[in-house]
C-alpha cells in the first residue's frame, strides 16, 4: 500500500493501542506520520510511536525537525489520508468547531485529505448531546467515522465508547485508501432536488429538496469514473463541475428531459423530489386578494417520472428511485419499488433526526426485490458511496 497516512493520537487511554495501529500499517507498506497531542505524549512516548513509523513524531506545532516547512501544512499537504485515533470527545469538540490549538488539530483544519475518526471515550461522554452534535457536525462535512465499539471501559462501566480494534480501524482505513474507477465506462443519469409548480408568476408550490443527495452522488459517480448526466431542479446548492447539466423548473419539464436523456443511460439514479401535483389553471397574472372571499384551487396529478422512465427500460438498464416517507415507511417503499418498476428504492424516514432535506447527513435504507440494507447516520456524501456500490452490483446481473 503506497500511502502517506497521518495518525493523530489525542489523550485517550487507548492510545496505547495506537501502536498497534501505526504498526500494522507500516507493515502493509504505508508511510506513516505520527502526531501526539500533549497529553497523548504523557501516555505513550513519541520515542515508541518513532520506533514504529521510522518518521520524526510530532507534538508541538512550534518545534520542526524538518526546515524550510510550515510543519502542519507540509504534512497535511503531502497526506492521502488523516486517521484519529482515539478521538477523544475534547478533540472531536475541536475538530468539529475548527480549533487548531495543537498540531493534531491545526493538520486536521489544514489537510483536504479523507478524516478518519476513532472515538475514544467514557460512554456518558460518548452519549452526550453535546458529542452527539459533534458527531452529526463532522459526518455532515465528510468525516468517516469507525466506531467506537461496547465493552469494558477503562473507568470500570460498560457501554459505548471503546475503541474500535485497530484491525477494524485499518480495514476501514484501506477501504478509503482503495477508491477504484469501477464506474468508468458508464453512463449514468442523476436527478436532484424540487420541481416547482406555479399558482402565477410570483407564487409556486414546491418542496424542501435542496438537491444536496443528487448532487452528492453525482461527484461520486465522477470520481469513479462515470459519465454524468444531472437533470436538477431549483436549487442553492451549487452543482458538481464536471457533469452535463441541465435544469428544469417543473415536474412536466423534468419528464421531458428524462424522455430525451434516459435512452442512452446505463444506470439511472433518481434522487430529485417531483410534485406530486400541480395547478389545473395557474393565472399568467399576479392572483390578487378578493376583499376577503375564500381562494378556491384545484390540483391534478403530475405523471409519474419514474414510471415514466421504467416504462421505456431496456435490458441493460438498472433504475434507481427514492422514497421519502413519515408513516408506514417501509411498507409504502416497498409498494414504491413495485409500482415504480424499479431495481432498487433508497428510502429516508424524514422523520427521523439527521435525515432528510436541506441536512448534510442522511439515515436511509436500501430496498432490492431480494433484500434490505440499513445504512445508519451518515453524510450524503457516505450514503452516495453505499448506493453506487449496490447499484453497481445490480448493474453487473442485469441481462445485456
Amino acid at each position: 500500500m503506497e500511502a502517506n497516512i497521518i495518525v493523530g493520537v489525542s489523550g485517550g487511554i487507548a492510545a496505547y493501542k495506537a501502536a498497534e495501529l501505526v504498526s500494522s500499517l507500516v507493515k502493509l507498506g504505508a508511510n506513516v506520520e505520527v502526531i501526539l497531542t500533549p497529553n497523548a505524549a504523557q501516555l505513550v512516548t513519541p520515542a515508541t510511536f518513532e520506533a514504529l513509523s521510522h518518521n520524526p513524531v510530532r507534538v508541538d506545532t512550534f518545534v520542526q525537525k524538518i526546515s524550510r516547512e510550515i510543519g502542519h501544512v507540509a504534512l497535511a499537504q503531502r497526506a492521502d489520508l488523516m486517521i484519529v485515533a482515539p478521538a477523544t470527545a475534547n478533540t472531536m469538540a475541536k475538530l468539529a468547531c475548527g480549533i487548531a490549538d495543537n498540531m493534531l488539530t491545526s493538520t486536521a483544519l489544514a489537510t483536504k485529505a479523507p478524516l478518519l475518526i476513532a472515538p475514544a471515550m467514557n460512554t456518558t461522554m460518548w452519549e452526550a448531546e453535546a458529542t452527539q452534535a459533534n458527531l452529526r457536525t463532522l459526518l455532515a462535512r465528510g468525516a468517516h467515522i469507525v466506531g467506537p465499539d461496547s465493552g469494558s471501559l477503562a473507568c470500570g462501566t460498560v457501554g459505548s465508547g471503546r475503541m474500535s480494534e485497530p484491525t477494524e480501524i485499518v480495514a476501514e482505513a484501506l477501504r478509503l485508501l482503495g477508491r477504484k474507477s469501477d464506474w468508468e465506462g458508464l453512463n449514468v443519469l442523476i436527478t436532484a432536488g424540487p420541481t416547482r409548480e406555479h399558482l402565477d408568476p410570483v407564487r409556486f408550490m414546491s418542496n424542501e429538496s435542496s438537491g444536496k443527495m443528487g448532487f452528492a452522488l453525482a461527484r461520486a459517480a465522477m470520481e469513479r469514473g462515470a459519465k454524468v448526466t444531472l437533470v436538477a431542479g431549483p436549487t442553492t446548492e451549487t452543482p458538481p463541475s464536471g457533469a452535463v447539466l441541465t435544469r428544469v423548473e417543473s415536474t412536466l419539464d423534468l419528464l421531458s428531459a428524462m424522455e430525451a436523456l434516459c435512452d442512452a443511460q446505463d444506470v439511472i439514479i433518481q434522487a430529485a423530489a417531483p410534485a406530486d401535483y400541480r395547478f389545473e389553471a395557474p393565472s399568467g397574472k399576479k392572483l390578487k386578494k378578493n376583499g376577503g372571499e375564500p381562494l378556491t384551487l384545484k390540483l391534478v396529478e403530475n405523471p409519474d417520472v419514474a414510471k415514466a422512465v421504467a416504462a421505456r427500460k431496456k435490458d441493460n438498464q438498472t433504475l434507481i428511485g427514492f422514497a421519502a416517507e413519515t408513516d408506514d415507511a417501509l411498507a409504502n417503499a416497498r409498494r414504491k419499488l413495485t409500482d415504480k418498476g424499479l431495481d432498487m428504492i433508497v428510502l429516508n424516514d424524514v422523520t427521523r433526526k439527521g435525515a432528510g432535506f436541506g441536512t448534510d447527513t442522511n439515515i436511509a435504507t436500501l430496498i432490492t426485490r431480494r433484500d434490505e440494507t440499513e445504512c445508519p447516520l451518515m453524510s450524503k456524501r457516505e450514503l452516495a458511496e453505499r448506493i453506487l456500490d449496490a447499484a453497481l452490483a445490480l448493474h453487473t446481473i442485469q441481462p445485456k
